[in-house]
């Protein structure tokens, strides 16, 4: 395996727009079918393994969640080799052991978002043909994630002495706004643990595009309507948020050693 062409990749949301420890750094600029992907690729070497780095909201983070291109991010990494994907995602807290500074490993999710690029099967059958897909794909798609990578990524966590919830179904809505209460409590009934902004249609496409993908769920507030709010709650974000990417670089540096 050369550096050009590692099996892991990470994508990292809001907090991780870069990726600490990543050395002998290189920059691919890729362009898709699909268009552009949200960043160039950064190709390095961590714990002395290969992988790639992309940050979903691009460099500045400048792209909301509605509007970043999942078909050529995905696209980008499986082009690049890539075998199994780690999405890192900030989320709020809906059960009452995820409060802020917790991880989670989602092992469910259900989808709210709408209007997105959902798959790579969008009807131009001559593109399809050309980039070797069928004319549409009917893909599994429960579990939602990768069984395996889910494992390492526990395994990872324990490793590291990093308290993780090892089952949650991650609830993904439109954004760019925060839910309101009422939305968070529908949520709630439907069996939602956390709710983030980007989980879909990532995971998807992952699924279409024959990578193995698992999301490590950072939490770092309080879903609406659920615990504190008011003054001083961005402080408390940012704490939460500085804590639990801390926790996940520690947890990702584990998983690349094994």
């Amino acid at each position: 395996m050369t550096q050009d062409n590692p099996s892991l990749a990470i994508i990292g949301g809001t907090g991780l727009n870069q990726l600490t420890g990543l050395s002998g750094l290189k920059e691919r600029v890729l362009d898709t079918p699909f268009g552009s992907p949200s960043a160039p690729l950064q190709l390095g070497l961590m714990r002395s393994k290969q992988v790639i780095f992309l940050a979903r909201h691009g460099q500045g983070h400048h792209l909301p969640p509605h509007a970043i291109n999942y078909r050529a991010n995905i696209w980008a990494l499986r082009e690049a080799g890539v075998k199994a994907v780690v999405g890192v995602a900030a989320v709020g807290g809906i059960r009452a052991d995820l409060g802020p500074g917790s991880i989670a490993i989602a092992d469910q999710l259900i989808d709210y978002s709408w209007g997105r690029k959902h798959s790579f099967f969008d009807g131009d059958n001559e593109r399809n043909t050309r980039l070797g897909l069928q004319t549409v794909s009917h893909v599994e798609f429960d579990p939602p994630y990768d069984a395996s990578l889910r494992k390492r990524l526990i395994s990872a966590a324990v490793a590291a002495g990093i308290e993780c919830a090892v089952s949650a179904c991650y609830g993904c809505t439109q954004g760019p706004r925060l839910e309101t209460a009422a939305e968070i409590r529908r949520m709630q009934q439907d069996g939602c643990d956390v709710v983030g902004m980007t989980g879909m249609p990532e995971a998807a496409l992952a699924r279409e595009a024959g990578l193995a993908y698992a999301c490590v769920s950072v939490v770092v507030n309080w879903a609406a309507g659920i615990g504190a709010t008011g003054e001083g709650i961005h402080s408390q974000i940012e704490q939460a948020l500085s804590e639990g990417m801390e926790k996940t670089h520690r947890l990702l540096s584990v998983l690349l050693d094994d």
